[in-house]
């Protein structure tokens, strides 16, 4: 008999270790921000996978509004392998790096008047196994792909929840931008699988969020067009590469040599420009910003008021590199020592242990849709990775009916972007004079825009 109540009580022992290790530690105070944050933030990790050997870390921020009430929306950043900080302090969290060159000295925050957390709770997952600060406790647990990490990242959701019950009820969004295309509809058709199961707990599903994103092989072929009407490339080339190429600029026919020469053409003509934003110059991370003076990177900063007005964006993302290797930033964090090597704000080693093997989402859009969850689907205007026109064209090829023509939305009585809605309960738009992450370069209109449709108004 004392045997098997020995056994029980080390049963017991081992599920609240479990659970205390799952279990979120708050953030009161951050390394380069001077004070308490002004905003409620939770750190921790979630194991998931064959006996947990996978623990994905996740930043919690609660809303500025009413957090009791407000939607939650589960935010992935894209890569592979990018980490949540990424979206955090370079787009719409509650505080941003300081836009100046990196020299050796701790990078320091401001606050961003434009967060989305203002009109949302955040809960921001570092995914697949190996971004951010999320790890593998086995060798074999650390290699993935799209199907495992989308599902791993669903089974993140019901074990969160156990820690967080109050926030149940809250309607709750999928979310990502870039590569996060390929993983977030299948991650929200995920969820919605589970709750036709009836299985626990309910996750109050409604909808997902989804910025430039990747969606299908072949997009890459509307950069011709793209970079024609952007006036990079000549009338003549293009109808050169139309005629000769047959739309199909990734994989030409190796024997069809007038389509290659043209293709080369292309190449050279626009090898200098900024794929994530095309009216920004291209650079790459200056050395010597290890060192010496430290210099704002736009004098008008301080005058407008705006953190975005960059010379050099890769020095700008220098910061998060040192500043996320800080012995006292990771303590912070609550992060676990021993178990990530260097942190990196994306890490590209990734791809040597995960495969890409959805290489088209658009079917999994036509299924969310059927089941009546709404959706944002948003577009840099100036962004030549993702080009808007190739998200128009697997938009146009659902075939749904148009509720809200093609028209300009406004945001302070001057054109932000252009927009139009269709029957599916979707909605699209561009943001205008934005890049490959909008709430990045226009923050204010960024925020328009979320707060908006999270709303159900119309942009």
């Amino acid at each position: 008999m004392w045997i098997t109540e020995l056994c029980y009580y080390l049963f017991l022992l081992i599920v609240v270790a479990n659970h205390a290790a799952a279990a979120g530690s708050s953030v009161k105070f951050l390394p380069g921000f001077e004070g308490p944050l002004p905003f409620e933030l939770e750190t921790g990790y979630v194991g998931v996978g064959d006996s947990e050997d996978i623990q994905l870390f996740y930043y919690f921020i609660k809303s500025e509004s009413n957090p009791e009430s407000d939607p939650l929306i589960v935010w992935f950043v894209g890569g592979p392998g990018c980490s949540s900080l990424s979206a955090i302090t370079y787009e719409f969290g509650p505080i941003l790096f300081e836009p100046v060159e990196y020299n050796g000295s701790f990078p320091k925050f401001v606050l961003n008047p434009y967060a989305w957390t203002k009109v949302a709770n955040f809960l921001f997952i570092d995914s697949p196994v190996g971004t951010g600060f999320s790890y593998a406790r086995t060798p074999a647990a650390k290699h993935s792909d799209d199907l495992r990490a989308t599902y791993h990242a669903y089974e993140f959701l019901p074990n969160w929840f156990v820690d967080h019950q109050e926030f149940l009820n809250n309607p709750v969004y999928v979310g990502g931008e870039s590569y996060s295309g390929r993983t977030v509809p299948i991650i929200t058709q995920n969820i919605a699988i589970h709750n036709e199961m009836k299985k626990e707990p309910f996750i109050n599903l409604k909808g997902y969020v989804l910025g430039n994103p990747l969606t299908y092989y072949g997009e890459g072929n509307y950069r011709i067009p793209f970079a024609h009407g952007m006036g990079l490339i000549s009338d003549e080339l293009y109808e050169s590469l139309m005629t000769k190429c047959n739309g199909d600029y990734l994989t030409p026919n190796q024997s069809n040599t007038f389509c290659l020469q043209d293709v080369e053409t292309f190449k050279e003509l626009i090898k200098e420009v900024n794929n994530l934003h095309i009216l920004e110059p291209k650079c790459n991370p200056k050395p010597h910003l290890m060192f010496g003076q430290r210099r704002s990177l736009d004098e008008k900063f301080h005058q407008a008021n705006n953190p975005r007005q960059l010379k050099c964006r890769e020095d700008w993302y220098i910061s998060s590199n040192h500043w996320g290797n800080d012995a006292q930033v990771q303590e912070a964090l609550n992060i676990r020592k021993g178990f990530i090597g260097k942190w990196e704000r994306c890490r590209h080693s990734v791809f040597s242990y995960y495969k890409i093997k959805v290489t088209n989402t658009i079917p999994y859009h036509v299924t969310l849709s059927s089941k009546g969850y709404r959706f944002l689907i948003y577009s840099g205007d100036h962004d030549k990775q993702v080009p808007f026109q190739s998200t128009i064209a697997w938009i146009k090829s659902l075939n749904y009916s148009v509720v809200d023509e093609w028209r300009p939305w406004f945001v302070d009585d001057q054109v932000a972007g252009y927009t139009r809605s269709y029957s599916n309960r979707m909605t699209f738009a561009t943001v205008k004079a934005t890049g490959h992450t909008p709430p990045e370069y226009k923050p204010r209109e960024s925020l328009a825009m979320f707060r908006r449709w999270l709303s159900y108004q119309p942009l």
